[in-house]
């Protein structure tokens, strides 16, 4: 039997269901983009061969992290404007950077910087929204991450479309170009808010996701200030606004969802809305806990997102998983809330789902895509290990020893082979040389 790619002596987590069940010393093996076999390392055929054998001993290999919402070019960003409320943090410090520093070049070279950090702590598969995403999509191909890249839309003049009466059409535009052009990208929608696209807009580029199929994402219920004002305008809250204006639906992904109310939690349960959940954002912008517990049980599909690192500022979706399990049991004050096996889903498979490559990506069987990472188990943090219910409290992107997207091993024994990553840094640092340092 040849294979492209297997690895071997490796504690398999497949994570198809519930299940945090291990496959101790088993394989996995990979021929083009597909996981063909896998078991444990008894079953593997005497006559297997390999293109590329990793022997992985010591090791824990498992889904790729999934990461439902990143603005990655804003790594330009990264402390510049730290410990200020949502609303001065836009307006005061990143919008005024955007107008000036945002164009092609900054969001290429530093959304492969993104990437980089991304690949090196397990994510394999993006969800980004920002402007120029056409730069952010071949920053992802040129560095083999798996994304699903939006195009952003905003009612005022933003970096690449000094217009606002044109940003549907540039977003059908950026659709055009990659839409089943690249097996890794898929082209979506990202409106930014509420208080940053009319009605008019918002409803227009709803029009154009169903209309060519693609995902719709926004920014919905971030802050307690946004729903004071959206009540005092509209006498909705923001949920209520979407749902009234028809924009919630099994295809609309709603970011952050910090304050909801038991009937807005309910209208993204019947609609089929899915939620993506920033909670080290959330907790930097000081903007509040999402209520995750309830929206779990009434069955949202929730998946993990770190937010743009000048929000957060790292990109460890481990970091993530650790926050969103301890904010929930904190905020209750219930040890039982959002175990591991749940928290484990929601970066893995429940991120599948939400982004809808679900039939693709999110699990580890036969005939899924061949993204997956490789946990180094020999570290003290890690030490004893007595199974994968201590990964979203113990684990770090640090434990990230091989990274493998589509069946490219991107990344090996900590070393990233695909791309050029020193250049990247000496790229985005001469970017960055033309911004005030923060005092």
């Amino acid at each position: 039997m040849q294979y492209d790619l297997l690895i071997t002596n490796s504690s398999i987590l497949p994570l198809a269901s519930d299940s945090t069940e291990l496959i101790p010393g088993g394989y996995l093996a990979s021929i083009g983009e597909d996981i063909v076999a896998m078991g444990p390392m008894t079953e593997l055929p005497a006559n297997a061969k390999a293109t590329t054998t990793i022997d992985g001993t010591g090791t824990l290999t498992m889904p790729g992290l999934i990461n439902t919402h990143n603005h990655a070019a804003m790594t330009l960003f990264r402390g510049l404007a730290d410990d200020l409320p949502l609303m001065a943090w836009l307006n005061n410090h990143i919008f005024p950077a955007e107008a000036k520093f945002v164009n092609h070049e900054m969001v290429y070279w530093c959304s492969k910087l993104a990437s980089a950090e991304m690949i090196r702590s397990g994510t394999t598969c993006v969800a980004d929204g920002y402007f120029y995403e056409d730069a952010a999509a071949q920053a992802f191909r040129d560095t083999g991450m798996r994304a699903v890249a939006a195009q952003a839309v905003v009612d005022f003049p933003a970096p690449g479309v000094p217009d606002p009466a044109d940003n549907i059409a540039m977003v059908e535009e950026f659709i055009n170009n990659w839409q089943d052009k690249e097996s890794l990208i898929t082209p979506a929608i990202f409106c930014h808010a509420l208080y940053t696209c009319s009605p008019e807009t918002l409803q227009k580029g709803k029009e154009l996701a169903r209309k060519r199929q693609v995902p719709f994402f926004i920014h919905l219920a971030e802050t307690e200030f946004e729903v004071q004002e959206s009540i005092k305008e509209h006498g909705l809250t923001p949920t209520r606004r979407l749902y009234q204006l028809d924009l919630l639906d099994q295809n609309t992904i709603a970011v952050h969802c910090v304050w909801l109310n038991k009937e807005d939690q309910q209208l993204l349960a019947t609609t089929g809305t899915k939620v993506a959940s920033c909670p080290g954002s959330n907790m930097k912008l000081a903007s509040g806990i999402a209520p995750l517990a309830e929206l779990e049980q009434q069955h949202v599909v929730i998946g993990l997102g770190t937010d743009g690192c000048a929000s957060n500022n790292n990109l460890d979706l481990f970091a993530e998983m650790d926050l969103a399990g301890k904010l929930q049991k904190t905020k209750k004050l219930d040890p039982t809330l959002l175990p591991a096996p749940t928290i484990l889903r929601m970066a893995t498979s429940g991120g599948a789902k939400v982004l809808g490559l679900d039939e693709k990506i999110g699990c580890l069987a036969i005939g899924k895509k061949a993204d997956c990472i490789i946990l180094d188990l020999k570290g003290a943090n890690l030490t004893p290990f007595y199974g994968a219910n201590l990964l979203p409290s113990a684990a770090t992107g640090y434990d990230v020893q091989t990274t493998i997207i589509n069946g490219q091993v991107i990344m090996r024994d900590r070393k990233i082979t695909y791309f050029d990553e020193m250049k990247t840094m000496t790229k985005v640092r001469e970017l960055a040389r033309e911004i005030k340092a923060p005092t």
